[in-house]
């Protein structure tokens, strides 16, 4: 993420928690892809994990985490949460938020370069690869911070004539969703470029799904249609 992007997360940090405000986009994205990333590691690394608390025992890295929506989602579900964002206004609310919410999380000001840490069984990078400059390294650093037999999450928006039409002509200057500027069309990644950076990073991809969102009601359904905003959820291999 260049400086320009960080000073713009920086503007709209204080607007992060609030659901009507401008981030209202990212709190009806995690209200569905929380129950995504729950359910495949419920299926692929906890089966049979406490209802309340299955993610209790693991160590979940979420990178560019903003002010903390899905790294709280993930400790009220049980997990260790260490969580980076380079916007130091995003950090300094979302560790004002997570007191608030008595959550202990580990929230670092730093970029995910700058992390050296044993592997995590869970690395979140949602909403976050399309900002990056240099995308094969940033994504071999992810990789290898995921530990043998971890889960690598990625949720991005996938290039074509149609996610340019939607993410930024429509969601951006038709529909006010999000402030002009906020992407890039030239930063999107297909489907193919993320599951060959992930086989390079020795990973196999083992859940997908298509994101979507409703213009009229706001609504945010997981699908199969992949064309516009996608996730996948890779497993490093063990050995």
């Amino acid at each position: 993420m260049n400086s320009e992007e960080i000073k713009r997360y920086n503007q709209l940090a204080h607007t992060w928690w609030d659901p009507t405000g401008p981030m209202w986009p990212l709190h009806r994205l995690n209200a569905a892809r929380t129950p995504f990333v729950e359910h495949t590691i419920r299926t692929k690394l906890r089966p049979g994990a406490n209802i309340e608390r299955p993610l209790a025992g693991l160590k979940l890295l979420d990178i560019g985490c903003g002010a903390g929506l899905l790294s709280e989602s993930m400790a009220k579900l049980g997990a260790s949460v260490t969580a980076v964002d380079p916007a130091e206004r995003n950090i300094d609310i979302a560790r004002s938020h997570a007191r608030l919410s008595g959550l202990d999380i580990d929230y670092r000001c730093a970029a995910i370069e700058d992390i050296d840490a044993e592997p995590f069984d869970v690395v979140l990078n949602m909403e976050v690869v399309e900002h990056v400059e240099a995308l094969p390294d940033f994504m071999a650093k992810c990789c290898s911070l995921t530990a043998r037999g971890g889960l690598h999450f990625v949720a991005t928006i996938n290039r074509n004539l149609l996610s340019w039409l939607v993410a930024i002509v429509g969601a951006e200057y038709i529909l006010g969703w999000l402030p002009k500027g906020t992407h890039q069309w030239r930063k999107f990644v297909t489907p193919e470029e993320t599951a060959a950076m992930l086989a390079g990073g020795d990973m196999s991809i083992v859940e997908r799904c298509g994101v979507s969102v409703n213009p009229v009601t706001r609504e945010v359904k997981i699908g199969s249609f992949t064309g516009i905003n996608y996730m996948v959820a890779a497993m490093r291999h063990s050995g």
